[in-house]
């Protein structure tokens, strides 16, 4: 394998982190030659004296200049426009997407318009505009490879066989801390319980997003786009062992399931390394100590947000996208305890039902019901609190 030059969009984040520990333990197939963050100033420091990249850029410029006064002599960029540039930087081909977010939207794009590679752990960008994503990607002849453990299943499932032998994706889900509480018991959980995921490190936002089951409705929408299937052959399936990460029924009825130990450095790997795969990245696999493997049906009624995003899904236009962007509203105010866990779909089902859907087919529509859905969220929950 001929020497890699990676760039990561979001390597403070759990995703960026562990792409840099694959990168770490493998100097001689990949070199990092790009970072962004967002205000992390000491991780992102310690980051940069470690892999030395040749650009970087943070979130703001006031970042960027205390930044500026601890690392000499190494190009900084700061804001969407400066993190769009080095997510387009000439000097790399291949870029991990993993900012959390809209905020990963338009990174990801400058990257697909710069014919990078792009390794995909912001499911964001294809939630809010995954046929303008998806069509700028054909169009430029580039591949994107999932990273999210979930799709990366799928995408091995899948191999050389065409769509058309497909019957199906079922995605599984590990269904969070809270898999056997009813809505009543959910009724005054704090932000410290939901983010205690049982199999998963995360961040913050995609652990209330797993314990919500709103991160698989979102992955849901994003397979939708990266494997071209129908809303209604991806299904969901909760699996508390977090050992089977997906199957692909084909149209024989013969199921392929991906396994593994449920640790990201194993898709993160295999998407920087594909199509060969590194040696040992993750502990090996010990069905026999396992013993049991369980699968069972998703709770709609308590966790209705994977209905939502379904019926987004089904809508189409803007609709995904304000989905999105009212969970990341109503999620960031539980965070905050401004709301509770059993008002964060409340705050989303509100919001969709206030939009008038749009066809979807320019980023400036996009990014304007990104905003509308943001701003009538808001409304609602300062309502909500009176």
């Amino acid at each position: 394998m001929h020497m890699k030059r990676i760039t990561i969009l979001g390597s403070t984040g759990s995703i960026g982190r562990s792409s840099l520990d694959v990168a770490a333990d493998n100097k001689d197939d990949f070199r990092v030659v790009a970072l962004t963050a967002g205000r992390n100033l000491a991780l992102f420091e310690k980051q940069i004296r470690t892999f030395k990249p040749e650009v970087v850029a943070v979130a703001d410029g006031k970042t960027a200049e205390a930044l500026g006064r601890k690392i000499k002599k190494l190009e900084i960029l700061s804001g969407v426009e400066g993190i769009c540039k080095v997510a387009a930087y000439k000097g790399s081909d291949f870029v991990v997407s993993s900012i959390v977010g809209a905020a990963g939207l338009m990174p990801t794009i400058a990257a697909i318009e710069a014919k990078k590679t792009v390794g995909l752990a912001n499911k964001e960008a294809l939630v809010m505009a995954g046929e303008i994503v998806m069509t700028r990607a054909r169009k430029r002849g580039i591949r994107i490879i999932p990273v999210d453990s979930e799709h990366s299943a799928v995408f091995q499932c899948l191999g050389s066989s065409p769509l058309s032998e497909v019957r199906k994706i079922i995605l599984t889900a590990s269904g969070g801390p809270f898999v056997n509480r009813t809505r009543k018991e959910l009724k005054g959980i704090k932000a410290d319980e939901a983010l205690r995921h049982p199999n998963w490190s995360m961040g913050r936002k995609i652990s209330i997003d797993s314990a919500t089951l709103m991160n698989k409705g979102l992955e849901v929408i994003e397979a939708r786009w990266l494997f071209d299937m129908r809303p209604e052959d991806i299904d969901v399936l909760i699996h508390p062992q977090s050992i089977v990460h997906s199957l692909v029924e084909f149209r024989d009825r013969s199921c392929l399931a991906q396994m593994s130990m449920p640790d990201m450095r194993g898709p993160i790997s295999y998407a920087l390394s594909y199509p060969k795969r590194i040696k040992d990245p993750i502990e090996g696999l010990k069905l026999h100590e396992i013993e049991t493997l369980t699968f069972k049906k998703p709770d709609h009624k308590t966790f209705p947000c994977l209905n939502y995003a379904y019926e987004a899904l089904r809508e189409g236009g803007t609709m995904p996208c304000v989905l999105n962007a009212a969970n990341e509203v109503a999620v960031h105010a539980f965070l905050a305890d401004r709301i509770g866990f059993n008002d964060i779909p409340v705050v989303i089902r509100k919001t969709l039902d206030m939009h008038s859907t749009g066809p979807g087919s320019s980023l400036d529509e996009v990014l304007d019901a990104d905003r509308w859905a943001r701003e009538t969220s808001e409304k609602y929950i300062e309502r909500f609190r009176k």
